[in-house]
């Protein structure tokens, strides 16, 4: 699985640039504020239709423009695929594989996947529960297009069910809807609940190996998933789940009706992480947070290689200069195998420690240097 071209037209601060990259190692270096993450944030968007920054389409569109193109050409199982996005002002995106339009970000999941690294990840273990939903699902929709559909419908129920308990005092004849409105939310919770519960297990046990060894062997850790309290194993076949549901959400009737609020189901799901049996969010030192979670991370990478049977494509978006050596060691000792990008600062000695076509970029335009 590989990226070999990337073209982008009016994307973030790139007015038009065309690059070819190395199969293995791309190592993408310049001062801050040039567009070295923009470029990584493109590859990660073509992947899955989302994008690890933006919160919108139209913030990714070059400033002064009215629409953006992405296009990448991708080689997997054999095959060469084209995907390509088309970002609008005043339309709809449109994506494409192979000039074909496709209707979901799920979609282009099915080509080509990423495992996107950035500094603020380092605080996975120590930012609130959000952070690690956010991780399982970017994680899980691109491995799982049935989940990445159950979590889209999913959010769009629960935004109803809101806008009804918000309402529901001007207009109690909402309330009537509740029931159908509820059933949605049992029924794609449960779907979501089985995958995250599917994935914790393999994210525990490859994350366990990878923070033992960075440790030296010091440190256990253990990643637990915790979902609502009704549902007593999610491990459960998907009409058991559902029941578990139903109760919960029935047991807060009341309280959401008082509070307007949607309070039961898995939007408040969260990862349990300990590191020698005691809470890494409360007690684990700084040091001890990375670790965790450069091990949940490239746990991510080993779980995407034995489900898809290609490693993903790595991009590493300026994590290294924020370890110290013996954890950049740990990294550059697990990211053979796979295609990976890697930005770095204009002094950053760590690019001469790798092998691999190197660009610099400077206002927002690319050239290859020789190495």
């Amino acid at each position: 699985m590989r990226i070999d071209t990337l073209y982008l037209e009016s994307f973030r601060n790139y007015e038009q640039q065309f690059l070819e990259f190395d199969p293995a190692c791309n190592v993408i270096y310049g001062e801050n504020a040039q567009g070295k993450t923009n470029l990584l944030e493109a590859l990660a968007y073509l992947s899955c239709g989302k994008s690890p920054r933006a919160r919108t389409d139209r913030d990714m569109i070059r400033f002064g423009g009215q629409a953006a193109v992405m296009t990448a050409g991708v080689f997997v199982r054999e095959r060469e695929f084209q995907v390509r996005a088309e970002l609008s002002r005043e339309r709809r995106r449109k994506l494409l594989i192979n000039q074909v339009p496709v209707k979901t970000g799920a979609e282009l999941s099915r080509v080509y996947n990423t495992v996107f690294f950035c500094p603020e990840d380092l605080l996975l273990i120590r930012e609130g529960a959000a952070a690690r939903r956010r991780f399982l699902d970017v994680t899980l929709s691109q491995l799982r297009p049935r989940y990445a559909e159950a979590l889209a419908q999913y959010h769009r129920t629960y935004e109803h069910k809101t806008r009804i308990l918000r309402d529901a005092e001007e207009r109690p004849d909402l309330l009537d809807t509740l029931p159908e409105f509820n059933e949605r939310l049992v029924r794609y919770g449960a779907v979501l609940i089985h995958y995250r519960h599917q994935f914790s297990l393999r994210l525990r046990e490859y994350a366990a190996l990878n923070h033992r060894e960075c440790s030296g062997e010091r440190e256990e850790l253990e990643i637990q998933y915790a979902t609502v309290s009704t549902v007593t194993d999610p491990g459960a076949d998907l009409s058991v789940l559902m029941n578990q549901l139903r109760t919960h959400m029935e047991s807060h009737r009341e309280a959401e009706r008082a509070s307007r609020l949607c309070l039961s189901g898995p939007h408040k799901d969260d990862l349990l992480v300990t590191i020698d049996g005691r809470d890494a969010k409360q007690y684990a030192s700084q040091g001890q947070t990375r670790t965790a979670a450069l091990s949940m991370k490239l746990a991510e990478r080993e779980i995407y290689k034995n489900v898809v049977g290609e490693y993903p494509v790595l991009l590493l978006d300026d994590v290294l200069s924020e370890l110290d050596p013996r954890r950049q060691e740990f990294v550059l000792n697990r990211i053979a195998g796979g295609q990976v990008f890697i930005t770095c600062c204009e002094d950053d000695r760590l690019r001469e420690l790798l092998k691999g076509k190197v660009f610099h970029i400077e206002h927002g335009s690319v050239s290859e240097m020789n190495t």
